[in-house]
């Protein structure tokens, strides 16, 4: 038997989850950390239920929990740094035979898996505070003042991290990525061949970029500007299409909520 308050909860997971995933995925550069990052948002979230806000509000209380959690389990320091990318991806000559034998839709499925690794590992050299600062704004959109509201921190604090992490990202990509200005060097199809021998992209996969009336697309600028690059930092990222969440993620939430383990969870906090 199905609690109330389980089938109470249960749209606030089908709604907010890919958003959730959107934000921890980039935070953590791993799907597995993501959508364990993930349930335990969502867990706290239905053991401190009653402090569930208004439906407008729920998104943002959902990314202050999730920023929580992340600020728990993350180090203080990146684990990947822009020295680190460069070494994976641009240590060793371009290597073009990886895609030449590839349909259209195996293509820019690697392509895309490239641009989306190759982004959030960028985010991913900034320490956590500033990567949050970064996903709310230039990925997710969220506005400075209810950015800093589910950062905990100040508007003034919120700003600065913002800037530093700006400043860091478009100092790496601007000489250096396409997408910023296509003379520059690092190319995504001659760097295909090297992320799938590095491990650092799925080997196989198809999607068809042409096809998708979202802002996919070489540069990530959309169907009809497919071959123009955005050249502003925040416009890439606020153009990459959110990540796939693992399939079951959502089944696994929703069973733990319905069996009544979360209901369990629950009453021992409440006895404590």
């Amino acid at each position: 038997m199905v609690s109330k308050a389980a089938e109470a909860f249960r749209p606030l997971i089908d709604r907010h989850c890919r958003t959730l995933y959107n934000f921890a995925f980039r935070m953590t550069l791993d799907a597995a950390r993501a959508a364990s990052a993930v349930e335990e948002v969502f867990l706290r979230a239905y053991v401190g239920r009653d402090d569930l806000p208004d439906e407008d509000r729920v998104e943002a209380w959902l990314l202050r929990i999730a920023g929580h959690v992340l600020e728990k389990r993350l180090p203080r320091s990146p684990e990947v740094t822009f020295d680190m990318l460069d070494e994976t991806l641009r240590s060793e000559a371009t290597r073009t035979d990886a895609v030449r034998s590839l349909s259209d839709p195996q293509r820019d499925f690697l392509l895309w898996e490239l641009k989306q690794g190759c982004m959030t590992a960028v985010m991913n050299c900034l320490p956590p505070g500033e990567r949050a600062a970064f996903a709310l704004d230039a990925v997710l959109g969220v506005g400075a003042a209810e950015a800093a509201k589910i950062l905990g921190v100040s508007s003034s604090a919120y700003k600065v991290r913002l800037s530093r992490a700006r400043k860091k990202i478009a100092d790496y990509l601007a000489p250096r990525c396409e997408h910023i200005d296509p003379l520059n060097p690092c190319r995504c199809p001659a760097r295909v061949g090297i992320a799938l021998h590095k491990g650092f992209i799925r080997t196989s996969g198809e999607v068809n970029l042409r096809a998708k009336p979202v802002p996919f697309g070489r540069y990530g600028a959309g169907p009809d500007r497919e071959d123009a690059p955005l050249r502003d930092v925040q416009a890439v990222y606020r153009n990459l299409p959110p990540p796939e969440p693992p399939p079951d993620l959502c089944e696994r939430m929703v069973a733990a909520l319905e069996s009544g383990a979360w209901d369990a969870i629950a009453a021992k906090k409440a006895s404590r």
